[in-house]
């Protein structure tokens, strides 16, 4: 199955897993410290800022027993605590994509993949 689904009283709800993704990066666009999205490639071994429109290469979602775990790959800006803008994007992503989609966030992995200064 590529998304969750949801059985209720008018019929059925089927959300992809790919506009979940959309969302959660949104998401984690608006908090602070978060510079943008990353993308990593195997090939080079190198990691890059992705644009607006690319947001969900950086971003993994699964979907077990009916329960989220989201990965996050992120760049965050210079001289902020990782661990505050960490807990902000936990939070905050927690909060609005369960309200969102009406599906429990089981785990939300966050990995830093690089620091950027920004003028």
């Amino acid at each position: 199955m590529k998304g969750s689904f949801m059985n209720t009283h008018l019929g059925s709800i089927v959300i992809e897993k790919e506009v979940i993704a959309q969302y959660a990066g949104s998401v984690a666009m608006e908090c602070f410290g978060i510079v943008g999205m990353a993308g990593y490639s195997v090939k080079d071994g190198l990691v890059r800022l992705l644009r607006m429109d690319s947001l969900t290469r950086g971003i993994s979602v699964s979907l077990n027993n009916n329960k989220l775990t989201l990965d996050f790959h992120v760049i965050v800006s210079y001289g902020v605590s990782i661990l505050a803008v960490s807990d902000n994007l936990i939070s905050n992503v927690k909060y609005k994509v369960e309200e969102f989609t009406g599906i429990e966030i089981e785990k939300i992995n966050i990995f830093v993949e690089g620091v950027r200064v920004i003028d």
